[in-house]
């Protein structure tokens, strides 16, 4: 009897549990995140940049459409481009294309999540939390931890 409650309770925690993190790696249906982080701010600095990757492993295109974090009060979906000899950023109001079967990478230079209006400096050490929300897989929540201010990837045995 003990034994079919505590596989009982294991379904339940799993069905109530749709992201799962194994390895440094959050899992969201098709969706692998991992390598998340963002860099330490000055003081009184108005943004701050959150990068990951995202590997859509399904058979179907996903679409991180929205993020929002209590660490500033907005979130945005960013590009970085080069339009003539000029490096542009824009926000992608229709949100992110995952493709499926492939991975697409939010780093400084290029895709990458914006966040507006910080309400503190992000510290060296400290983590950002953001939530991320896909058109098909649903909502996750995603620590970043917090960088060097000059940071170009997470640190080693940092993957989430």
């Amino acid at each position: 009897m003990i034994r079919l409650l505590r596989t009982a309770l294991a379904a339940a925690i799993l069905i109530v549990t749709p992201a799962f993190a194994h390895n440094g790696v959050i899992h969201l249906g098709p969706l692998n995140i991992s390598g998340s982080f963002t860099r330490a701010t000055l003081p009184n600095a108005p943004v701050g940049g959150g990068f990951l990757t995202i590997e859509n492993t399904g058979t179907e295109a996903d679409r991180l459409v929205s993020a929002t974090s209590s660490a500033a009060k907005e979130t945005q979906i960013h590009e970085m481009a080069m339009e003539g000899d000029v490096m542009k950023m824009r926000a992608l109001a229709d949100g992110l294309e995952i493709p499926a079967g492939e991975t697409v990478t939010l780093a400084p230079g290029g895709f990458h999540l914006m966040f507006m209006g910080l309400n503190q400096a992000f510290v060296e050490g400290e983590k950002v939390t953001v939530t991320l929300t896909f058109e098909k897989a649903g909502t996750v929540d995603v620590e970043l931890p917090v960088m060097t201010s000059a940071a170009d990837a997470p640190a080693a045995g940092h993957a989430h």
